[in-house]
């Protein structure tokens, strides 16, 4: 009798010892790079994670989840695909077309630019190369030249305020040794974020064998919107950038609705021929938080209507 006591004892002490030692985990890795909010609504939001995201950064966090608006949502008018969603659940709280495989042009650069702040050290210098100054020159920042270095927190605060491309190709190539293989970052990185419908080819948007969707898109956002470096480059109307003569470039954010609403706060703009206009957007008020990925649009009139549209059903603003 005593020994099977003593034999309960020692039972009752390992598993005490085991419960100890469980750690929570939050979806596997992709969790691990670069925050998360509650996707899917399974897992707890982390505090805390190995880069550092969301630990003492509360306030990028929704205090609450986005209640379904009352009113029925509005029909898409313009937009070729359409997905409204919360960026502490990831619930989907209105989609049009949502799963369709499209250029989703700059808008892509929210993945970039996770993949660069993965990396870490934003006080890293960037050096130019010459391959630089060429890729997407006639979209790109005209004034960066071969040897110059910049830091990498300036040089992503440009890309996702300027929407440069030039910019965009220098930090991938900086990143990851060259642009192949920062492109296979982005597609590990999407795959970790769920987005099962996208497939990247450069690091800017411009056109290729790349494509992916509205929703994959709102995923994409819902990690970036919980990252302080993006969040802060996203709400950020207009940037001056320091040249290497220390003269300051003056960067006007591409989204517009930025100026228009103090609630909304990010996130990116992108256009091509084959993608449309191209607007990721969010927005913050009374502790919830709503992410809004419109794609397609025929001009930017209709794309910032669509938007605001669809931004203002999910907050309840009339």
């Amino acid at each position: 009798m005593r020994a099977m006591r003593i034999l309960a004892l020692i039972s009752s002490i390992c598993s005490i010892g085991i419960l100890c030692n469980c750690q929570p985990t939050y979806a596997g890795s992709s969790y691990r790079y670069g925050g998360a909010p509650v996707i899917h609504g399974q897992t707890p939001v982390p505090q805390v994670n190995s880069y550092g995201y969301n630990a003492g950064h509360g306030r990028l966090v929704p205090a609450r989840p986005l209640a379904q608006p009352h009113t029925p949502a509005p029909k898409a008018q313009w937009a070729k695909a359409v997905c409204v969603m919360d960026p502490r659940t990831g619930r989907v709280l209105f989609s049009h077309n949502a799963n369709e495989r499209r250029q989703v042009a700059s808008t892509q650069k929210i993945v970039t630019a996770l993949c660069v702040c993965d990396a870490g050290d934003m006080d890293h210098l960037v050096t130019i190369s010459a391959d630089d100054r060429k890729k997407g020159y006639s979209t790109g920042l005209r004034q960066i030249k071969p040897g110059q270095q910049f830091t990498r927190r300036s040089m992503l605060q440009a890309m996702l305020t300027g929407s440069y491309n030039n910019v965009a190709y220098a930090l991938a190539r900086d990143t990851a040794g060259s642009e192949e293989a920062f492109v296979a970052r982005m597609n590990a990185r999407a795959r970790r974020m769920k987005m099962h419908n996208s497939h990247f080819a450069n690091p800017h948007g411009l056109p290729g064998a790349q494509y992916s969707t509205a929703k994959d898109m709102a995923l994409a956002a819902c990690y970036a919107y919980v990252n302080p470096i993006i969040r802060e480059c996203v709400d950020t109307p207009t940037y001056y950038f320091t040249l290497a003569d220390g003269s300051p470039r003056q960067m006007n954010n591409t989204n517009k609705l930025l100026n228009k609403y103090a609630w909304v706060n990010g996130m990116k703009t992108g256009y091509t021929d084959a993608a449309g206009h191209c607007l990721i957007s969010s927005g913050a008020m009374n502790g919830q938080a709503v992410v809004v990925v419109v794609l397609g649009c025929p001009n930017r009139k209709t794309l910032w209507s669509e938007s605001e549209k669809y931004l203002k059903w999910a907050m309840g603003v009339s």
